[in-house]
């Protein structure tokens, strides 16, 4: 785990850095927030950046967003100093660490960031043979495209074979190509040089670049613009970059992987994918279950999340009653691991009674529990179907089109708890698609659903 420490490296501080090290991380300095964001546009990213107080950690928290730089930031200070920690607070910090440093705090906070919350879990045969082939392929150099539904944890998977790879001491990067603007992920991906275009205050050392020696992760890769797909082409050819703006190419030694939700030969077909690009990704594919196929997992999965969430939100621990399983079990998850990790997470803090029943689990979008018997019949238990569809649709009539697709595309996104990946994903339409259909109804005044999605995507401590 790589740790930032923005500030002198003395006394109190300097004993945190210890404490740091002592746990597992690798400790870099800086003297102050303009020194940080050098350090971190020249290719030396963070796992963690921990901030003294005293300095402007809302400025650097808003710097980092702005140059899309990913890292959770924690400011520290003295203890005693209340205001300090409540500013700290409000400007973004996720944490406060009070000095002198406690030992077992740091660890905590550490803990929080660290390799550990993407551990697999798993028992299902379907999930052990795919992580058996992970092991198996995780020495190579070879490149992988991991697929699968979307919550099916296709970067929990990548971060596994990271972590049992030669590369394990290098660093691990993952790029959203479905989250980054189609005019900012060139620059994501290959850096630029001071003044390339607007906005370019200072060169910055792009994703390939930072994960030199380790493993970059291209996630959802099929949401890549064709053009951009050409100049990747070029470096899994070359192992070369060009940077934008710069004047020679730069040699990276970095391992590719790539995850896709979408079956990428269709999307060939289609002329939205570039067939070579496929083939060099496609050394090695890994192919995630869904969740409806690994029933043995179902029950395995809410028990952890049960208990997961428990600590998160400091509420007693209460077990899964035998018909909330049935419930569990009774659905087709079509979000997958995502879904039942937000399902499990909404049961933990309406239940009531010592134990998690059904009517906690599975909520509708507008709210209402499922039963038991409601989640066997329905979806996902092979009731019959066709009495429920004709009662749906009738009271759709006099409704136009439109109408319907946008209350279906916000009460799925509210369902998926704005996570707009999963929502595009349920809905059967491109990511793109639905950021146009978003933006439209929010210059029509409809009310969306803000970001979010769950514990933060495919980093939920599963699959």
């Amino acid at each position: 785990m790589r740790v930032m420490i923005v500030g002198a490296m003395e006394g109190q501080v300097g004993a945190a850095a210890r404490i740091a090290v002592q746990r597992g991380a690798t400790v870099t300095q800086a003297g102050d927030v303009t020194a940080a964001l050098d350090i971190l546009r020249g290719g030396k990213g963070a796992d963690l950046v921990m901030i003294d107080a005293r300095f402007d950690v809302g400025g650097l928290i808003e710097a980092l967003a702005a140059e899309h730089i990913a890292a959770p930031v924690v400011a520290y200070g003295i203890g005693s100093d209340s205001r300090v920690a409540v500013k700290a607070i409000k400007a973004g910090a996720k944490e406060f660490i009070p000095l002198p440093p406690d030992p077992d705090l740091i660890a905590a906070v550490l803990e929080a960031v660290a390799a550990e919350r993407h551990a697999l879990v798993y028992r299902d045969p379907a999930m052990a043979r795919v992580v058996q082939m992970t092991e198996q392929v995780a020495a190579s150099d070879a490149s992988v495209l991991i697929t699968g539904e979307s919550g099916t944890g296709k970067e929990l998977i990548a971060r596994h074979l990271h972590r049992r790879s030669r590369r394990t001491d290098g660093p691990f990067i993952a790029v959203n190509c479905a989250a980054i603007p189609e005019t900012l992920l060139e620059s994501e991906l290959f850096g630029h040089e001071k003044g390339a275009f607007t906005g370019a205050v200072a060169r910055r050392v792009g994703k390939f670049e930072e994960a030199s020696g380790g493993t970059l992760l291209l996630d959802e890769i099929s949401e890549m613009d064709v053009r951009l797909q050409a100049k990747l082409l070029r470096v899994l050819q070359e192992r070369e970059i060009d940077r934008i703006g710069g004047k020679q190419p730069v040699k990276v030694n970095t391992r590719i992987l790539a995850t896709s939700n979408r079956d990428l030969r269709t999307e060939v077909t289609a002329g939205r994918f570039r067939e070579d690009l496929l083939f060099r990704l496609n050394v090695i594919t890994l192919a995630l279950p869904p969740l409806r196929q690994r029933p043995q997992d179902i029950d395995l999965l809410g028990d952890h999340f049960a208990r997961k969430y428990a600590e998160v939100n400091q509420v007693p621990p209460r077990a899964l009653s035998p018909a909330a399983k049935a419930a569990l079990r009774g659905h087709s998850w079509p979000g997958n691991v995502r879904e039942l990790e937000n399902a499990m997470h909404r049961a933990v803090l309406l239940a009531t009674g010592p134990e998690i029943g059904p009517e906690a689990v599975m909520l509708d979008p507008d709210g209402r529990p499922m039963s038991a018997a409601a989640g066997v019949a329905g979806i996902g238990g092979g009731g019959s179907a066709e009495p429920q569809a004709a009662a749906g649709t009738s009271g759709l009539v006099g409704r136009t089109v439109a109408d319907v697709e946008r209350d279906l595309i916000i009460d799925t996104l509210r369902h998926c708890l704005g996570n707009r990946t999963h929502a595009a994903t349920i809905l059967g339409i491109s990511i793109r698609t639905l950021r146009n259909k978003l933006r439209q109804y929010t210059d029509e005044g409809v009310a969306v659903p803000a970001p979010g999605g769950g514990a933060g995507g495919d980093t939920q401590a599963l699959p």
